[in-house]
């Protein structure tokens, strides 16, 4: 499990990724799966820890990022072989590292920063599985395995039946979060405001919050640890998540609600997978449409909301979904596939080529071929066959070799009374399984 360096694992304060990446971890160890956690020294978890930065460099200024980034990926992927998946949540970095490794790796797109980084994600599409944690955030230029929502430690946060008055702005300090708005949206309504997060671009708090915050209307609380943000989060009476992006998930929108408060939030990004419009609290387009939605909270369920987090984001759920996304990945991975007339493992497999060692039982035979995109060349490694080549019948035994080009017709019989083994490289623009034509099959699989 590959987790950010930026923050500790589970984070301190902020840290949304980290916060994820513990959740999945420990989850995994209670269901008995062997994990290893990389991250930050100061991490706490109950699986393996494996750490070369003693800190998280947001935490420590003196950390030279790329160095210690640099050593965190290679340090995982030194290790692949030791490893059934590689999980990671480290962004686009560790991809770069992927090809170079026969372990398959799962990669988790928390979000795509900027589109100069896609190239990364497209080169590597099809050497990666890629997993989105909202159907609203998927890029049509990739590809995905699966969806899988974000969980949250439900029976952590406190759930509150009887909130105060105030309004909640909870996130990072800059534009995409709308915290400007969100003051917008409680002065129009002439309610209080409370703002908790860590100022992410100072120049916008400075011209957009700052001169807004009063202590009396608006309330700045400042960088706020656990305890004190699970406080704010039960005892608002809504949450404003007024976004000026397409947010690929919501971990305060999703927290809220399991602490009882409904959530006004623009109806952008992943907001309509996460919030019943009326239910859990309100979809709006505008400042004028939040305002009018503060006035209509009292119709809102608190209990209803805590029931629906507790239906589709919890930890098990979450846990449960990847569980299921790796098993598919092995599926589609595993080196051993058995065939009617024996199995094949994948020794290695890069762009271009692949290299399988093929066992053919006694008496077995494959099926009469041949293949669009790729030559083969056998070695024989042990036993007595009888290869067909085109019109050619070529006896082989050990040390013997055959050359296939692409569209030959061809076959292997082991006429001997023990394993026919040999080694298969192909290459080809494509080395699909599906790249086959069979011609006769005494199996029946034409």
């Amino acid at each position: 499990m590959l987790s950010p360096i930026a923050w500790s694992t589970p984070p301190k304060k902020y840290g949304p990724w980290e916060s994820v990446v513990s959740l999945l971890t420990e989850g995994l160890v209670k269901r008995g799966i062997d994990v290893t956690l990389f991250a930050t020294a100061d991490s706490h978890t109950s699986a393996k820890l494996h750490a070369v930065c003693p800190r998280p460099y947001e935490e420590d200024k003196s950390i030279l990022v790329k160095a210690c980034e640099c050593l965190h990926i290679s340090e995982v992927f030194e290790r692949a072989n030791e490893f059934d998946i590689i999980h990671n949540h480290f962004d686009y970095l560790p991809l770069t590292y992927s090809a170079l490794v026969n372990t398959p790796v799962v990669t988790t797109i928390h979000g795509i920063s900027s589109r100069k980084i896609l190239p990364v994600y497209k080169k590597y599409n099809n050497k990666n599985f890629y997993v989105s944690i909202s159907d609203a955030y998927r890029c049509p230029e990739l590809d995905y395995i699966a969806t899988v929502r974000h969980g949250i430690d439900i029976e952590g946060l406190h759930f509150n039946d009887n909130p105060q008055d105030y309004l909640l702005f909870l996130s990072r300090l800059h534009k995409d979060k709308g915290a400007k708005e969100a003051i917008e949206v409680a002065k129009k309504t002439g309610r209080k405001l409370r703002m908790a997060g860590f100022i992410a671009d100072q120049a916008y708090f400075e011209k957009e919050v700052q001169p807004h915050i009063d202590n009396e209307q608006i309330i700045y609380e400042g960088h706020v640890g656990p305890e004190r943000k699970k406080e704010l989060l039960s005892n608002a009476y809504a949450l404003l998540h007024m976004i000026n992006y397409d947010e690929p998930f919501g971990l305060s929108v999703v927290e809220a609600m399991a602490s009882g408060t409904p959530v006004i939030a623009m109806n952008r990004g992943s907001m309509p997978e996460l919030i019943s419009d009326g239910e859990t609290g309100f979809l709006v387009n505008s400042i004028d449409e939040a305002a009018d939605a503060v006035q209509k909270v009292a119709s809102i369920s608190r209990k209803k909301c805590r029931e629906n987090v507790e239906k589709r984001f919890s930890v098990d759920r979450m846990v449960d979904d990847y569980i299921r996304v790796y098993e598919t990945i092995l599926e589609k991975c595993k080196r051993e596939e058995k065939r009617p007339w024996g199995f094949y493992e994948v020794l290695t497999e890069k762009p271009g080529y692949k290299v399988k060692r093929i066992t053919v039982l006694p008496q077995e035979e494959l099926s009469l071929q041949r293949h669009s995109h790729r030559s083969e060349h056998w070695y024989i490694i042990s036993g007595e066959g009888l290869v067909t080549k085109n019109s050619d019948q070529i006896r082989v035994l050990a040390g013997d070799s055959v050359d296939l080009s692409v569209n030959d017709v061809h076959r292997v019989r082991n006429i001997g009374n023990q394993n026919l083994v040999f080694i298969e490289i192909a290459q080809g623009d494509y080395i699909g399984e599906d790249d086959i034509e069979r011609l006769e099959d005494k199996y029946g699989r034409i």
